[in-house]
């Protein structure tokens, strides 16, 4: 059995055997009154519709979610999202509510349930969610923002044309979450000034969970496009554009030593444009576990500054220098591969991106000089077939690509000769 279909077979299967809807189907229309929280109304009916039951937006009407909403376990429930959503405008009042004790995590929280799909509109003018993120880039404001949608202990989920128009933090989690199929998604978290207003940390897709597969979408923002977290298995990130952002991203894993999981990922037939990473793996010097069987392929890459980047060295680097470790352990790695990337480095000896608010840069590598097509900065012993396979970067001023990379570290051939010069490929880098 291919890879592919290793990953796809428990999904599918997950699929045939979704729960059986049973029983009178109810429908929520949500009330909306012009100047008033639409929230309340929702929340003192929740109760009744968490089973059997669609709670519809309704498409034509501009709601005012001015305080979260936090949804009962469901069971055999769809949330559609037809109408346009806002949050509060005013920064204050959304810091207050966040910053309260009674904050969920997120201003649209799901606790969990079964066949649960949150559908947007395929409308291009209805659907949106505005969380008016402008206004906190342009002031860097980084405290009590409020995160987006936690689509969290759902089994058998769907998340379909939703379209997030500035959301202030980080869009989409699934923490917890089995077999969900996420499509025909839209995030937009561009700055209408990148350099000076950046989108800080609108992560698209923190993928958290088993059997999940997200596919179809269409991100542009200011950090992960994907970012994989500990315990995530069997996961599917394909056909998407990436913008903007700090690439397909697994991790950051063991931080404060822990013990980190993550098996069966695949990121295939991406077109990633104008972001910092491309393909990026990170983990916390000190940390535990095992990152296995994780495949990144057929990438298209535009304007992106570090292609392929792999770290078990990683650390706040806006709170200092790398700190001292006594007890030297890493998330070991086995069974990486990078394979079919085609595209060109943004080397610009003036490159800058919104992010980097301290000198040196948070993403400042020592001794590289902007040419890198691979930077693999590992530890001995701790890394098993890692390899990256027909990459063929080209550098925007035309110089020749390099690579980063200690030899010492690595024990088969990785597809390109392992040293810090130029990249030159190897046999196994080649077929």
């Amino acid at each position: 059995m291919s890879p592919t279909a290793k990953l796809l077979f428990p999904l599918v299967l997950s699929l045939l055997s979704s729960s059986v809807i049973v029983g009178a189907w109810k429908t929520f229309e949500v009330p909306h009154v012009d100047g008033q929280d639409d929230t309340p109304a929702l929340l003192a009916v929740l109760p009744d519709y968490a089973e059997n039951s669609t709670i519809l937006f309704k498409k034509g009407v501009h709601y005012n979610i001015w305080t979260p909403i936090k949804f009962p376990v469901l069971k055999n429930v769809e949330v559609r999202v037809e109408g346009n959503l806002s949050y509060p405008q005013d920064m204050a009042t959304v810091q207050a509510i966040v910053g309260s004790s009674s904050f969920p995590g997120h201003w649209f929280t799901f606790t969990g349930g079964n066949n649960v799909t949150l559908a947007g509109s395929k409308d291009p003018k209805w659907g949106w969610v505005d969380s008016y993120g402008q206004q906190w880039w342009d002031k860097r404001e980084q405290v009590n923002r409020p995160h987006g949608w936690a689509f969290a202990k759902i089994t058998n989920g769907v998340i379909r044309d939703m379209k997030l128009w500035k959301p202030v933090a980080w869009s989409f989690s699934t923490s917890g979450s089995k077999n969900v199929h996420a499509y025909n998604n839209r995030i937009y978290a561009l700055s209408e000034n990148m350099d000076k207003a950046f989108p800080f940390n609108t992560d698209g897709f923190s993928a958290g969970g088993t059997d999940l597969l997200f596919e179809n979408n269409h991100i542009q923002n200011g950090d992960d496009c994907v970012t994989v977290g500990n315990g995530a298995k069997n996961v599917i990130f394909r056909n998407t554009f990436c913008e903007g952002g700090h690439g397909l991203s697994i991790g950051s894993l063991g931080k404060n030593g822990q013990v980190a999981d993550v098996q069966n990922i695949l990121i295939e037939n991406i077109h990633i444009t104008n972001s910092l990473y491309g393909a990026r793996f990170k983990s916390w010097t000190g940390g535990n576990g095992l990152a296995r069987n994780i495949t990144w392929r057929n990438i298209k890459f535009e304007r992106i500054r570090f292609p392929i980047y792999v770290t078990q060295n990683y650390w706040d680097q806006n709170l200092g220098p790398k700190p001292v470790v006594d007890n030297i352990t890493n998330t070991h790695i086995e069974d990486m591969t990078f394979e079919n990337f085609i595209g060109t480095i943004d080397d610009s000896p003036k490159y800058f991106e919104g992010t980097c608010i301290s000198d040196p840069c948070w993403y400042y590598v020592e001794g590289a000089t902007g040419r890198e097509a691979i930077i693999f900065d590992l530890y001995p012993d701790t890394v098993k077939n890692i390899v990256a396979k027909r990459i063929v970067p080209v550098t925007m001023s035309l110089a020749l690509p390099r690579v980063m990379c200690n030899s010492t570290t690595v024990t088969n051939d990785v597809g390109f000769k392992c040293q810090n010069g130029l990249f030159v490929p190897t046999r196994a880098g080649i077929f």
